[in-house]
């Protein structure tokens, strides 16, 4: 076992040591690390990086953030930390303006980008290699997937082999993106989970330990959110009975109870259109198209609905642009305006919570896979959450609504006694 190999081992926790063999034997590319406060899991993506990098002449590192200024403090420091941890500091140099450590006996380079910034992610170019090594530091931070998805398609080029790290903190609520996201099978994803209860006590402090206890015995819940990085809830979500699972064409062609809905947008809300089947039986339903675009004009509208919509069944729409309705109307396109009612958001969006599982194609639909997961209610100056359901980032659940409008006026006629089915 060669030096640097031993102060790994010194340096590391136990929980990292079968990740540091999957990374040396190229097992997985994207290692989403997720972790509560003193797990060390940025120090052992660090460490890792450093190694990395000194044992393949060809292999550089970009780290990211969401946002630039986060960088010195954090990233930049975390990687200093571990040249000086693994006693190489004379082949290392670092740069401040801009950011960037580079190893001298290769020119091998460590860059620091902001995704505040996306142009210069896109333009980020060294003049060996290739970027093997990419670090989303605090990933949670970033927009979604999609974003991630983005840079990423800029970044992996050049090279055979890339390791790929996701370090974060849990987000309290099970339907935050990024705790959706490592649900999702993947043969190339490694998801590891780790706690300070692992690392060896000198490494954290004594006041960190009193600390961590302190909280266990006087709220469990933040503690367990805190330090054991456990998804706890934020107990304002709205919806919890959304699955994110991709549908695929053959369990699409089974549907048979077809419902359309959209909501109007243009300037700066966006136009939503959402395709769904309603499983009256088992009380489910399966979200699997959207058109989901901000400055969309209605006859580009028309257009996409078209292609979609080939037997051009009904649509139910926001009633509150008639122009709109009729414009699309004008194009050939069967649509509707829905009757709404002073309480129907509130019955729309219980009739929704009653239902025993409503299943979101999250790569089909992904603006709807979001705005149904982060719904959650608003809070007061005091912290406490407010009776009413916010009216913001809700595009596709009001669509959602209005395609399901007769649905739910049987369900109230049958209540009330008045039908059956």
């Amino acid at each position: 076992m060669d030096m640097l190999q031993v102060k790994l081992s010194e340096r590391i926790a136990a929980s990292f040591y079968d990740i540091h063999e999957e990374i040396k034997s190229h097992r997985f590319t994207h290692y989403w690390l997720k972790g509560g406060r003193g797990s060390t899991k940025s120090s052992f993506v660090s460490i890792e990086i450093i190694l990395g990098m000194m044992k393949d002449p060809l292999a550089n590192a970009i780290v990211l953030r969401k946002v630039k200024e986060t960088l010195k403090d954090s990233v930049f420091e975390q990687l200093a930390w571990a040249i000086e941890i693994l006693g190489v500091s004379d082949s290392w140099h670092a740069k401040h303006s801009p950011m960037e450590l580079t190893y001298l006996p290769t020119g091998q380079k460590i860059l620091f980008r902001g995704a505040d910034k996306p142009k210069k992610i896109k333009s980020a170019k060294v003049s060996k290699g290739y970027f093997k090594f990419i670090w989303y530091e605090e990933v949670d931070e970033f927009s979604g997937m999609e974003e991630i998805r983005m840079i990423n398609q800029s970044l992996m080029r050049g090279g055979k082999k890339f390791v790929v790290f996701y370090t974060y903190n849990p987000p309290k609520s099970v339907r935050n993106w990024v705790n959706q996201e490592v649900t999702f099978g993947r043969d190339d994803r490694k998801v590891h989970h780790s706690s300070y209860m692992t690392v060896p006590r000198d490494w954290l402090g004594e006041q960190f330990l009193i600390e961590a206890e302190h909280l266990k015995k006087v709220n469990p819940t933040a503690y367990a959110h805190e330090y054991g990085g456990k998804v706890t809830g934020t107990g304002g979500e709205v919806f919890s009975n959304v699955k994110l699972r991709p549908i695929s064409d053959e369990e699409i062609a089974t549907f048979d109870r077809i419902r359309r809905g959209n909501d109007w947008g243009y300037a700066i809300d966006p136009f939503h259109y959402g395709v769904m089947h309603y499983d009256k039986t088992r009380n489910r339903l399966y979200i699997f198209f959207e058109i989901h675009k901000v400055g969309l004009s209605n006859r580009k509208a028309a257009e996409l609905i078209k292609k979609e919509n080939i037997h051009n069944r009904l649509i139910v729409s926001d009633s509150a642009e008639p122009k709109s309705i009729a414009e699309l109307k004008s194009y050939g396109i069967r649509i509707k305006g829905a009757k709404k009612g002073p309480d129907s958001v509130e019955y729309g969006i219980k009739f929704l919570q009653d239902m025993e599982l409503i299943v979101i194609d999250p790569i089909r639909c992904p603006n709807t896979a979001r705005e149904f997961t982060n719904y959650e209610m608003a809070k007061d100056a005091n912290g406490n959450f407010k009776a009413e359901f916010p009216d913001k980032e809700n595009h596709s659940l009001d669509s959602t609504r209005y395609a399901l409008e007769d649905d739910m006026t049987r369900r109230i006629k049958l209540k009330s006694g008045k039908m059956d089915y």
